[in-house]
């Protein structure tokens, strides 16, 4: 599930910004939404959070940096104005945006830096295709890379492995955690865990090189949710609780949002582990891809007695379609025209396109169609893959493609879970299959030779 931030926490965690304070949208948010839609996926809730401004210049999301826009000046001339245009207009900010921030003019684009300031940062275009300077980036495009054979399509190919949540002692925090009756309970930072393990020695088989961005139920972030504590009580008097409540009480009042420990708790889980995760991929494993390995999920309502679904389904995640809210951020607004300008989309979406389809051969799923377009923009031609802002399909400097396969409430999926791993093929709920986990590794694995293999011939 993304958390957006990113479940999608981030998995989704939905940023809106107002200039008077910060907006996220709730996991609870999220949970109401799904149980009225019965479409949201657990991993995707989006949480009701949000973070102040201290200074009046700090226009930054939630934990943000600010941003170092001297960076853009290594992409002058490297993107023509028809180029920049398109991946404006059809894949990052397909919902619109503030006619200050981002003017596209024929030779050059006005990029806003500070609204206060009033200062803007002018990108040059190239005059054509031929005469484009080098995009300077740390990963390497597939066609970049040397020629090998098939068997070993994925030789010197670094990726990184990001298995979604945490799992463990944290998984009920994280609310990614559900248990029927006396059966062992469905986490789904352990499952991602599991998969990743399976798929890492896969892809080395064929000659990659492969990291963990996590490899453990532990976090990645040094910080612990009281560290948050007086962050998160400024959030909420910021926000209208004047005096918030110091502990959630019952897990299940509706008013546990305006409470410091929720509060905090996510900013530790999701803002400061994912922006840990970001900080380790780009300064220490510099992948040419990142895989996020997540599970998905409908509204289970309560996660002692959940409600199991007959709805199973499968779709792909790559960063874009950022709403107009969160471009007013001055850092996301940077991170997005960095990213844009790196060209990660165009080896990201064919990249999740080949995945999504080996996914789907192999687990006969069919895509998972979004209840509105409000945050997410249909890419490519799979019909399986979307553009959405997440944490970390935003910060992490390379290809992410953000794997969402499987409904772990479905009546199926659940029976899968609960069978766990083994070898071969078992009479699962009727039908004879493998693993789940082996059939999520191999259906990966699939793509990803299939995708390097034809592009390095």
């Amino acid at each position: 599930m993304t958390n957006d931030e990113s479940t999608a926490n981030g998995e989704a965690q939905r940023v809106m910004f107002r200039r008077s304070g910060f907006v996220i949208l709730s996991s609870f948010a999220c949970r109401v939404i799904a149980l009225r839609r019965r479409v949201i996926r657990a991993s995707s809730f989006l949480l009701l959070i949000f973070a102040p401004a201290l200074q009046a210049a700090d226009n930054l999301g939630v934990l943000g940096d600010h941003p170092r826009w001297s960076v853009l000046e290594h992409y002058q001339e490297t993107i023509t104005h028809d180029e920049f245009a398109d991946l404006i207009n059809d894949v990052y900010c397909t919902h619109g945006f503030a006619p200050d921030l981002i003017e596209i003019n024929e030779k050059t684009a006005r990029i806003l830096l500070n609204r206060e300031a009033k200062t803007f940062f002018t990108l040059r275009f190239a005059e054509n295709e031929d005469g484009r300077k080098p995009v300077p980036r740390l990963w390497r495009s597939a066609k970049s890379l040397p020629p090998t054979r098939e068997e070993k399509s994925l030789t010197s190919l670094k990726i990184g492995l990001d298995p979604g949540h945490l799992g463990g002692k944290w998984a009920k925090m994280e609310e990614r955690w559900f248990q029927v009756g006396n059966s062992p309970p469905v986490q789904e930072g352990d499952l991602t865990l599991r998969v990743a393990r399976l798929l890492a020695p896969r892809l080395r088989e064929f000659g990659a090189k492969v990291f963990f961005v996590r490899n453990s139920d532990e976090p990645i972030t040094a910080k612990r949710p009281d560290d948050f504590r007086e962050l998160a009580r400024k959030i909420l008097i910021k926000n209208g609780v004047p005096q918030p409540r110091a502990d959630v009480l019952d897990p299940n009042d509706p008013e546990k949002e305006q409470t410091i420990r929720w509060q905090s708790e996510i900013l530790f889980y999701r803002y400061s582990e994912i922006r840990r995760r970001a900080a380790l991929v780009n300064f220490k494993l510099h992948p040419d891809l990142v895989l996020c390995l997540h599970f998905n999920a409908e509204g289970w309502g309560d996660p002692n007695n959940p409600t199991l679904t007959d709805t199973n389904h499968l779709h792909l995640l790559v960063n874009g379609s950022y709403l107009a809210e969160e471009l007013e951020f001055d850092d996301e607004r940077f991170e997005m025209i960095r990213r844009l300008l790196s060209r990660a989309y165009d080896e990201e979406l064919p990249l999740a396109d080949t995945i999504a389809a080996t996914m789907a051969r192999q687990t006969g799923l069919p895509p998972y169609e979004y209840p509105t377009t409000n945050t997410t923009t249909k890419v490519g031609t799979s019909g399986y893959v979307y553009a959405r802002n997440l944490l970390a399909t935003r910060l992490y400097r390379c290809p992410v493609v953000y794997c969402e396969p499987y409904v772990m409430n479905s009546k199926d999926v659940f029976a899968r879970i609960q069978a766990g791993d083994y070898e071969g093929v078992r009479n699962v709920n009727g039908a004879e299959r493998k693993s789940i986990f082996r059939e999520y590794a191999d259906s990966v694995t699939e793509g990803l030779v299939d995708y390097y293999s034809k592009a390095r011939k």
